[in-house]
Order: structure tokens, then sequence, then C-alpha cells
């Protein structure tokens, strides 16, 4: 790299703990010199950043799974990034990769992410770069095992699918179906996304939040009852999906984005019996316990994509500039499949 372009690497930090809805002045950008490149280390150029709701709670000053964002840190993302400096012997310049590389122009990294320690990921040749942050990303994969390992979907399931038209309810809700479930329906909010759902992902109907009665039309979609939920939401969701679920069924509670933002968190959900009145099995799952299996599912994704069988989409904005705004687009239930931020071109395919 030349001295000039080593002069500035933009960064968002994280300013201000959010109080409630995160809001853009909760980050603040600022720019600092791009680091030297050192040995068994590689320099990323980032070309795209990842959003997920999940990134909310590492804003939180808490104990969880990750350890919280610190106050004045770059803003944690996964993203996908060229090599454009290399000292490391298993990457190349020219390469493209996939890690937890934040919200900044350029990463230096030694081949695993700061964080967790897991492997930074090559980008397979014919893939596009977005698509790794997608149905073959991060989200995909919490999809797969969700759906799969902790669900244990199978021929015959009526299963229901909340934050459906998200990036992880879309997968999960065609590998339902790719499984052979009997009928999957999902809950989405606003028309197009609905018909989204159903057109074009081949869900057999969707419910939209927004405009239905939930409890009414599970009802009359699901006689005999639920026999697998997969959640994203929670809340009120939750306790309807609750009302209508199959003796002996399981609940995967994957996330639960409306609480996300709550200042005080509300009670646990008004219909908590009915898991003891329909035996139902209920489990709480995180991505990174299943990591050691992500090869895997990448490449049974990977088919199912190249088959047709499944179908990602990315929501992709632009500009660096934007990335608190595009991470509210979540919480607004804006977007519509994987949410992206495009800060750098894609590079042209590179030639091995």
């Amino acid at each position: 790299m030349t001295e000039q372009a080593r002069e500035s690497n933009r960064q968002w930090r994280l300013k201000s703990r959010p109080v409630g809805m995160v809001k853009e002045s909760d980050f603040e950008q600022v720019s600092e010199t791009v680091p030297d490149v050192g040995e068994g280390q590689f320099l990323v150029r980032n070309l795209f950043f990842a959003f997920e709701p999940a990134m909310r709670g590492w804003l939180n000053d808490v104990k969880s799974y990750v350890p919280p964002v610190g106050l004045g840190e770059v803003m944690r993302a996964t993203c996908v990034g060229q090599v454009v400096e290399s000292r490391h012997p298993d990457f190349r310049e020219g390469e493209l990769v996939s890690g937890v590389f934040g919200w900044q122009d350029y990463t230096l990294s030694d081949g695993q992410d700061a964080i967790l320690r897991r492997p930074v990921v090559k980008v397979p040749a014919g893939v596009p770069p977005e698509r790794t942050l997608g149905a073959l990303g991060s989200t995909g994969l919490t999809a797969y095992f969700g759906m799969l390992d902790i669900g244990e979907v199978k021929a015959g399931d009526a299963v229901l699918v909340s934050g459906a038209a998200g990036a992880t309810g879309s997968v999960a809700g065609q590998i339902a179906r790719i499984k052979g479930a009997s009928k999957v329906v999902g809950i989405a909010g606003g028309p197009q996304k609905c018909a989204w759902l159903v057109d074009e992902l081949g869900f057999d109907a969707a419910i939209d939040y927004r405009k239905e009665n939930v409890n009414a039309r599970l009802k009359e979609l699901f006689p005999k009852g639920i026999d697998l939920f997969f959640d994203n939401v929670g809340g009120n969701i939750l306790d309807d999906a609750l009302l209508n679920m199959a003796q002996f069924a399981r609940v995967v509670i994957c996330g639960g984005i409306a609480a996300y933002n709550e200042m005080e968190l509300p009670p646990g959900p008004r219909n908590y019996m009915q898991i003891v009145i329909r035996r139902l099995t209920v489990r709480g799952f995180i991505l990174i316990d299943h990591m050691q299996e992500a090869d895997r599912a990448r490449q049974q994704l990977a088919a199912w994509l190249a088959s047709g069988e499944l179908r990602g989409r990315e929501d992709i904005q632009e500009g660096f500039e934007n990335a608190p705004r595009t991470f509210l687009r979540l919480f607004r239930g804006e977007n519509i499949g994987k949410q992206l931020l495009k800060v750098a071109e894609p590079p042209l395919p590179v030639v091995s």
C-alpha cells in the first residue's frame, strides 16, 4: 500500500451505550492510520458489513456469550473483504475473506477473529462475496443448525417461523420446506414481505402481524397445532404461538428482537403454562456452539443454493457513512433478507 493510502482508516466506534432504542448518535466516526502488517498477519480492505439483531445485545454492558463492545471500540460486525497485503503463509493478496472485522475500512488479522478466535473464512471461488454474509454466513448457519440440529424438523411437520422475512427466518423456513414439512407458515411485517415468502420462497402462507390477528390466523392455519416453532421475535408472537402448539411440540428460541431495544425487560410469556399443558420442548441455542460443524453446513447450504431449492436475498445499502443508519433498519423492520452495507466496490475475480 502507498503511504497516502495508509493515512486514513475510517472507523465507527461506540460512543455511548444505547438507552432504549439504539440511535445513530450512539456511534462516532473517527479516522486513524492504517496499521502496518507484521509477520504472520494480513491486511483486509472491507467490502461489505453485515448486520444482525444480536449486535444490539453486544452494546449492553452485561455478561453474555461474548464480551460487550467497549466504549471507544470499533463496532463489532462480520464483514467480507479483500486481502490487500499479507505476511501470512495461508492468505494471499487478492483473496476474498470473511471474518469479524468491524465497522472500519481496513482490518489487521492473524487468521482468527479477536473475540471468539474463530478462523477467518475464505470466500469460495464463484460465490458472490455478499452471499458469504447471507445464506452462507452466520445467519444461514444459524437457520441450518436451529432448524435441523435443535428443532429436528422432519417430514410431515407443521412449522411456524417468526421474523420470517429476515435473514435467518427466511432460510429456516426454506430448510423446513426442503425437509418435507407438511406446512410452513411465516410471520412478517407488511404485505411486501408476506408476498415474498409465499410467491418466491415457497412458504404455504404468511401472516402480517401488523394488520392481522396472529392468534386467530394461527388457529385457522394450524387446526391440529404447530409441531415446530422457530422463534426470532418473542413477545406477543411467542405468546400467541404457545396457545397453538400441538402436544409434545418443539419451540426453538433463536432470538427475541421484540425486546432488544426495551429500556425495561417485559414480563415473560403470559402463556408460560402452555409449556406444561402441551408438554412442549423449548430450547434456546447460539451459533458459536456449532461452529465445529460449520463446513458441513456451508456445503449443504451451497448445494441447495446451486440447485435452486434455497434462495438467498441481500438487502444492500451503500456508503460507509451510513453504517449506524443501516443498523437501525433492522429494528424498524425495513430490511428484507440479509441486511448489508457496501463500503467499497467488489474486486474483479481473483485469478489463481
